[in-house]
């Protein structure tokens, strides 16, 4: 009897142990299949780039057909290069002519044009410098005045003093741009005499093709009621769309444009060849022609395009997904990804371009911005990178 109840005890002793035994293992592998901690996230290492402001415009593919070459003034021709029946390219000289009186003129007035603007941007800045410190002079005599050490006549002398400085800026600064007009259109109207005429006077072809009539001769003058040739082009096509006049002064001839042809869905790029110097009538809109590479297969006048012009571009900067940008109360900010935490970062933009903006400050080349899964996070949270770009 004293036998079996040993044994029995013993055997209560071995399951109890075995329990024990079990329920350890089974916290051990419920440690093991624990998520770790962390806000899952995407992160992507900061670079320096360059960025360029996007302006979308759609137009149509066409054929350049046949152009007249005019110049808006009375010359003498000084040499000529050309002959009728010629097959000349876009951009070749068809003749020289003696253009250097009215290249002066357009030089100075161009000089004259851009000091007026500087004097503008130069007074401006003057003005705001004064009427910031005519404000804040406003706001510390009113805090002196709630403490007893100004009077309400200070205050009123000092507002007064802004008022004048307010009104001066906008009649002084008034008068520059009137002046700063008056260049503008000096320019503009030298500008239309000099189209198709390159700064040393060289009559350059618009369009590649055939010269059907040339009336220079050398030695001889050409004036705005001939053309000085008509060129019959080849069938080359372009793309012609309209601009704002927001957008045309910051466009120039030669400038690189990306152009899609949603028909073909096909992406290249072209290249500004001719930009109008005067708006439609009807449309109150500049006309732009592209010049895009030649033989694509299937590509049609007549053809829907969209063109994207690269303008105000902005170098050696830090340009980020626009997607990574959280905003709350107007105020723009990113998180970093540091040493497994989430840093809070408020940033200042600039430019946007196609899915990526500018970013003035806030952020350096190297940190780690989270890209996905910044909108779970707050400052100081725990991060677990699960992909991204280092």
């Amino acid at each position: 009897m004293k036998h079996r109840r040993i044994f029995s005890l013993a055997l209560a002793s071995a399951l109890a142990l075995s329990l024990a035994a079990c329920q350890s293992g089974g916290e051990a592998d419920g440690s093991q299949d624990a998520p770790p901690a962390g806000v899952a996230v995407q992160v992507q290492e900061v670079k320096v780039d360059t960025i360029s402001t996007e302006n979308n415009v759609s137009g149509r593919v066409v054929t350049d057909g046949q152009e007249s070459v005019f110049v808006a003034a009375q010359a003498q021709c000084i040499a000529l290069y050309v002959e009728a029946g010629d097959q000349v390219t876009a951009g070749q000289r068809l003749c020289t002519l003696d253009m250097a009186s009215t290249l002066s003129s357009y030089n100075a007035a161009n000089i004259s044009y851009r000091s007026a603007v500087q004097g503008y941007e130069d007074q401006a800045a003057i003005f705001d410098r004064q009427i910031a410190l005519a404000e804040k002079n406003v706001s510390d005599l009113k805090a002196l005045f709630e403490i007893g050490a100004a009077s309400q006549m200070e205050i009123d002398q000092a507002e007064l003093s802004l008022q004048t400085a307010q009104a001066q800026r906008t009649s002084t600064l008034a008068q520059l741009e009137a002046g700063m007009q008056s260049y503008k259109s000096n320019v503009e109207q030298l500008a239309g005499v000099l189209e198709n005429v390159d700064s040393r006077g060289n009559v350059i072809a618009p369009i590649s093709g055939t010269i059907l009539s040339l009336n220079a001769a050398e030695g001889g003058y050409v004036s705005p009621s001939a053309p000085v040739a008509v060129i019959d082009g080849v069938d080359v096509l372009e793309v012609a769309v309209s601009v704002s006049e927001a957008l045309v002064p910051k466009l120039a001839e030669g400038d690189e444009v990306d152009v899609s042809i949603g028909a073909l869905n096909l992406q290249l790029v072209g290249t500004i060849k001719k930009i109008e110097s005067s708006a439609s009538m009807q449309t109150k809109l500049y006309n732009v022609t592209i010049s895009i590479q030649e033989d694509i297969p299937g590509l049609l006048s007549g053809m829907f395009a969209d063109v994207s012009f690269r303008t105000d571009t902005s170098a050696d900067t830090v340009v980020i997904p626009t997607e990574a940008i959280l905003t709350s109360n107007g105020v723009q900010y990113v998180f970093v990804a540091e040493n497994g935490a989430a840093r809070y970062a408020e940033i200042a933009t600039g430019l946007t371009g196609n899915g990526v903006t500018e970013v003035t400050s806030g952020l350096k080349a190297g940190d780690m911005l989270v890209t996905v899964g910044q909108a779970y996070l707050s400052d100081g949270d725990p991060v677990r990178i699960v992909s991204g770009e280092g």
